[in-house]
């Protein structure tokens, strides 16, 4: 089982619109791991619940974590059980930092483009970035500025200089992305976080413009999933147990009838929690965690939402 801290709700403050920004600290006021910016931590909720969110703070302090969470009422319960439950005061399980969108320092030049509340591990990327000397830019779009999150606070940075913020009520503001993107294909690392659209818009743009798949870098917060299709087999190697997965099921769903008991949160692809290894067969990847050439090994697969090509599939659990 992964290692778990307990940690207190240091200072919780709501900012914008439905942004909950919260300080998670030891009890002792000890320091906490270290972690690298584009990191980010499961939180144990009291309810139960257990969800991923990006740590926000700068890398460089070690006695705090700091999330942002927007409160969205079409979500699965987590973003509202965080606004409900997270009080000051209150103790809390979570994992130790990992990292699934990792900053590459050794870029000529970063782009950081955030959507919303994909702002959030932007600010630590910036941070890192920042002290490290290295050239970049943030780019913050959101709706209005009234609905905004961490305004006074990037205003007010040392590194302000590189942040432009662009706001859908504000014309005048609007992001030009070719021209943002234009001109350093090669040497440029983009980071995109937010909205799908909003995302894939932004990757669209870079492919067109020639930046290498390799250095576009992006984190998904959800997505939708599509659990249609054919039925097919999976043995779970280590037990010997055969299950039939059908339509409309998932190999999770399957597998859990028959005892088999995954570790699973997102369950949309996102996070990575159910990744399993893959023995025989061939993965219809359904996910936005592995990237292009992790999907094409066809060696992993996440069992929460994607399925099978191939009418069998052997597991590594």
């Amino acid at each position: 089982m992964n290692e778990l801290l307990n940690v207190v709700v240091l200072k919780r403050v709501l900012q914008g619109d439905d942004v909950v920004v919260i300080e998670l600290a030891r009890a002792d006021r000890g320091n906490l791991p270290t972690f690298e910016a584009g990191a980010h931590i499961d939180v144990h909720l009291p309810s139960s619940v257990i969800r991923q969110y990006s740590l926000c703070g700068d890398p460089a302090d070690a006695g705090i974590y700091r999330l942002g969470v927007l409160r969205d009422p079409q979500s699965r319960g987590g973003s509202i059980a965080v606004h409900q439950e997270l009080l000051e005061g209150v103790k809390v399980n979570i994992s130790l930092p990992r990292n699934h969108f990792p900053l590459d320092l050794n870029a000529e030049r970063s782009i950081l483009l955030g959507g919303g509340i994909g702002i959030t591990p932007m600010l630590a990327m910036a941070y890192a970035l920042e002290a490290k000397g290295k050239a970049f830019e943030m780019h913050y779009c959101a709706r209005s500025r009234s609905r905004s999150a961490f305004l006074e606070e990037l205003e007010g940075s040392v590194f302000s200089q590189a942040v432009q913020l662009h706001f859908d009520d504000e014309p005048e503001s609007k992001l030009d992305l070719k021209s943002v993107l234009g001109g350093s294909q090669e040497t440029a690392h983009i980071y995109t976080c937010g909205p799908g659209g909003f995302m894939e818009w932004v990757i669209n743009n870079a492919l067109e413009l020639g930046y290498p798949d390799a250095h576009i870098h992006r984190e998904y917060f959800q997505a939708d999933i599509d659990t249609n299709g054919s039925g097919f087999e999976v043995v779970a190697a280590r037990s010997g147990k055969i299950v039939n997965v059908m339509t409309g099921q998932t190999i999770y769903q399957a597998l859990a009838e028959v005892g088999i008991d995954i570790e699973i949160s997102c369950e949309q692809g996102v996070c990575g929690t159910c990744l399993c290894d893959v023995l025989e067969g061939e993965p219809d990847h359904r996910d936005v965690y592995l990237t292009a050439d992790e999907k094409a090994a066809n060696d992993t697969i996440l069992v929460c939402c994607s399925r099978s090509k191939s009418p069998r599939l052997v597991l590594d659990i």
